[in-house]
């Protein structure tokens, strides 16, 4: 019953979501060249350069008329808006000119794989070279390590790999099926901080539904590793409810210093719906014990007074969790619309806004709110405008890099380099772009032997930061 009531709410809410928001008239975008339309409407979903056209599948086709058709009317169900009232006839067909044009100067003048990183260079604090480790990938999505130094990678259309330095690039067998549609699939990996004893890993997906296959939603499971597979698969959470959308799911996971697993899950772009809705679990960070029950001092209740696993609410897609090293306090990062990603602190309880107070816009132009701030609301550490489409997230906490130490790495999908954030307090006081040009950033992590990883897409690879003299 509570996924048919979401599914009515949700064709609803394609008919009235207008009226539930402030939009500026389609008078208000100015007419400019192309290229700067994409820069300002495109490129914070699409990337700067195109790279994304060129290395994804085209679900809808790759013609004029289907390029012009998808920027005019959309596809809501996979988070592309439509521009019919932004864009005048001419302006859509110059921007789809643009992008096909743009494509074809691309694939005739392919860089060779690592020369827009290749060489020393140098930060504030360190000098530092990019070097490939994994390469080969199919859209890498999340990255873990085991404890003897094993890379875990999730590729988004379903297969789990681990790789070695002796062994290579090896698939893990009895991955659950996921849903490899729009910004669905096989997501974040977590290896349980007791792998050594109980060899637990956490995997987060798109999880189709059990009888109708357009639905879909976020669910982790945990599994025994062993010997090259997952055995013992065991569901230890389901987002409620299920959506029609393919976008948004979040999801990822981190473990605090007492044992808690944390789960991001977007609001799958129904915010009105979810973010504010505490009955959903949709656009909130959700709070485990290791077993997927809930922790008793979880702070929301339901109806019968039992503990929820929703820990904070308020979040649009929050795509990049992590734990503090010196305090243990969870942060995270999320995608704003057209700017305001944003960067906080979660506590226990609070409300993060969204879509109530917002620091961005949609992504045709037409303003979803006027708030910026209100009581009650959690302001954020940072946030970008424009957007940097922020994904995965780690702390530095290894030696190799000194200056670096409780820095938060923030990768940046648009732009195609890593933030390095200063925190002091709730705040992030210093940023500088490191990385600069290495690709479409998914995830980063410090792994065992103290360097960064990070993995890219457009070309999937996985590549480290290794200091310099």
């Amino acid at each position: 019953m509570k996924i048919y009531t979401f599914s009515i709410l949700l064709l609803f809410s394609a008919f009235t979501c207008g009226s539930m928001q402030k939009t500026d008239p389609p008078a208000a975008h100015v007419a400019q060249s192309p290229e700067a339309n994409y820069r300002q409407y495109c490129a914070s979903c699409h990337g700067e350069e195109l790279r994304t056209f060129i290395d994804r599948k085209w679900v809808y086709g790759n013609s004029w008329n289907e390029v012009y058709q998808a920027i005019k009317v959309g596809y809501p169900k996979d988070g592309m808006p439509a521009y019919a009232a932004t864009f005048s006839d001419k302006e859509i067909g110059e921007l789809t000119d643009y992008i096909l044009t743009g494509i074809e100067k691309i694939k005739g003048n392919q860089l060779a794989e690592g020369q827009t990183y290749a060489g020393v260079q140098q930060s504030q604090h360190l000098a530092y070279s990019v070097e490939p480790v994994v390469e080969g990938l199919d859209v890498p999505w999340g990255l873990d390590f085991l404890p003897d130094g094993t890379l875990l990678v999730t590729e988004r259309s379903g297969q789990l790999q681990q790789w070695t330095p002796d062994g290579g690039l090896k698939p893990v067998a009895n991955v659950p099926a996921v849903r490899a549609a729009g910004q669905g699939g096989l997501l974040d990996v977590e290896v349980h901080p007791d792998f050594g004893k109980n060899a637990w890993i956490y995997l987060s997906f798109s999880k189709p539904h059990p009888t109708d296959r357009e639905l879909s939603t976020t669910a982790v499971v945990r599994a025994e590793l062993r010997s090259g597979a997952l055995v013992n698969v065991t569901e230890v959470f389901v987002a409620e409810p299920y959506f029609e959308t393919r976008h948004h799911y979040g999801s990822r996971m981190a473990f605090s210093p007492t044992g808690h697993l944390f789960v991001s899950v977007g609001d799958r772009g129904n915010h009105f719906l979810t973010a504010q809705q505490l009955d959903s679990d949709c656009g909130k960070i959700h709070r485990l014990n290791a077993d997927g029950s809930i922790p008793a001092d979880n702070p929301f209740k339901d109806a019968k007074g039992q503990a929820t696993s929703v820990y904070s609410y308020g979040h649009r897609n929050p795509q990049g969790i992590g734990i503090h090293p010196a305090t243990g306090e969870l942060w995270e990062h999320e995608h704003g619309p057209r700017g305001g990603d944003e960067v906080n602190r979660i506590t226990a309880g609070t409300n993060y806004g969204w879509p109530t107070i917002s620091y961005g816009i949609n992504y045709n132009g037409t303003v979803l709110t006027d708030k910026t701030a209100q009581p009650g609301m959690a302001q954020p550490a940072t946030y970008w405008v424009p957007s940097i489409a922020p994904c995965g997230m780690d702390f530095v906490t290894s030696d190799r890099y000194p200056a670096w130490r409780n820095n938060l790495l923030v990768g940046s999908l648009r732009f195609n380099y890593v933030a390095r954030c200063v925190i002091e307090g709730d705040k992030v006081v210093e940023q500088e772009r490191i990385t600069p040009n290495v690709g479409r950033v998914r995830d980063i992590k410090v792994g065992p032997d103290g360097y960064i990883y990070i993995a890219t897409e457009g070309p999937g690879k996985v590549v480290r930061v290794v200091p310099v003299g």
